[in-house]
């Protein structure tokens, strides 16, 4: 990678969070994700959706009952596991009953739990006291997300979480869980409030709180989960397109229009990443309507357009974006590519239709020989048709003539 596209890489990611790496490598947007090919992944499952509840192979409980015993054998009463989406992949058990259930907290509430995550082999991972995110954002894992939210307030209680629901095949770095880790979670729920009201929110608190989806956004983009990194762009753009009730400065709404941009080309990213090329291609003209050079939105439009079959358009857009910035030679070989491969289109193009009408010249010279040879053909009948009309009446004229 060059130093300008190292340069343009760090502008996305200077204030991403230390999770969004991953073992081994740096984060695909902070390591020129923006200009990579796009067939040199090979990641084609969507990830599932919150509420799926697809099948799955079940795994025994009692191990997630010694791990609630690790630390201290909790008081109260101990219910029956509830198997939460009905696939043996993520259960939940009252370990100590809470309020009731019209204290259960709500979608988009801010929640505060005590956590506690456990290995399979009772080993703690982490613990952390008051760990506080937006409920059914996408902020956790997806084993927090759907079980908090049929929690009372008060509860406490076990959470067994499959690794599809957790950290997944690639592990996390922070925490340290190696991949295809089945968790066992102790939850107990502290606190449950409605979000702020973003009209009334102060300019920094909403700047901030955009960043913070967006590094989410860049977190499920590492990992593969493409669909809920679009959720997460989606909900940030929200906090910088939100009207506002407080005033906001002129360079405060230059950062926001920043992360607003950012959402953008990010978003587009995943999208392309999930065939949805329509979509990553609105993502695309609305970037560049904020802002018209950015290189990233030009590149990744350029992308969109080539797979799409507009080729014409695409190399217009590539050619913009090197003129912009002419070393970069990713894009370079992009656009060379690109239009090496419409020339090899144009000429298959241009035999097939050779094969399909013949040899034009060859046709079109026997058609005009055709011609001429006709047209003199027709010349001479009607100069031989109107020899015989005059003779015709030179004869008449004299017999004629004789009788008067």
């Amino acid at each position: 990678m060059t130093e300008k596209e190292e340069t343009m890489d760090a502008s996305d990611s200077h204030d991403s969070a230390p999770s969004v790496k991953k073992n081994g490598q740096t984060s695909l947007l902070d390591s020129g994700e923006d200009f990579e090919v796009l067939d040199e992944e090979d990641i084609d499952d969507v990830p599932p959706p919150l509420e799926d509840a697809g099948g799955g192979k079940g795994k025994n409980t009692d191990e997630s009952e010694k791990n609630a015993d690790t630390d201290s054998d909790p008081p109260g009463q101990v219910e029956e596991w509830l198997d939460v989406l009905g696939n043996d992949q993520l259960k939940k058990k009252v370990l100590e009953a809470g309020e009731g259930q019209d204290s259960r907290p709500q979608k988009g509430q801010n929640v505060k739990i005590h956590l506690k995550t456990y290995l399979k082999d009772g080993t703690l991972v982490e613990e952390q006291p008051y760990l506080s995110f937006t409920l059914g954002d996408g902020d956790v894992i997806q084993a927090l997300d759907l079980t908090v939210q049929l929690m009372e307030m008060g509860e406490k209680a076990l959470i067994q979480a499959d690794a599809k629901y957790a950290y997944g095949s690639r592990g996390s770095l922070e925490p340290e869980v190696p991949p295809n880790a089945e968790l066992s979670l102790e939850v107990e729920l502290l606190e449950a409030i409605d979000a702020p009201d973003l009209e009334l929110l102060p300019p920094a608190e909403r700047i901030g709180l955009a960043i913070h989806k967006r590094e989410r956004g860049n977190v499920h983009y590492q990992r593969g989960d493409y669909a809920f990194a679009v959720n997460s762009y989606s909900i940030a753009l929200q906090i910088t397109e939100s009207s506002s009730k407080v005033d906001i400065s002129p360079e405060e709404e230059n950062e926001l229009m920043d992360v607003r941009v950012k959402c953008l080309n990010n978003m587009a990213a995943s999208q392309l990443k999930l065939d949805h090329y329509n979509a990553a291609l609105k993502s695309c003209v609305s970037a560049l309507e904020h802002q018209p050079d950015n290189i990233k939105a030009l590149f990744r439009m350029g992308k969109v357009l080539a797979l799409q079959g507009e080729y014409t358009e695409a190399i217009q857009t590539l050619r913009k974006a090197l003129k912009l910035e002419p070393s970069n030679k990713t894009i370079h070989a992009e656009l060379s590519k690109l239009v090496k491969k419409n020339s090899e289109q144009r000429g298959a193009e241009q035999a097939m239709y050779k094969k399909m009408l013949g040899n034009p010249a060859s046709s079109g010279s026997s058609s005009q020989k055709h011609r001429a040879k006709s047209s003199w053909g027709l010349s001479w009948k009607w100069l031989f048709g109107a020899t015989a009309v005059a003779i015709g009446g030179v004869a008449l004229s004299v017999v004629i003539a004789a009788r008067n």
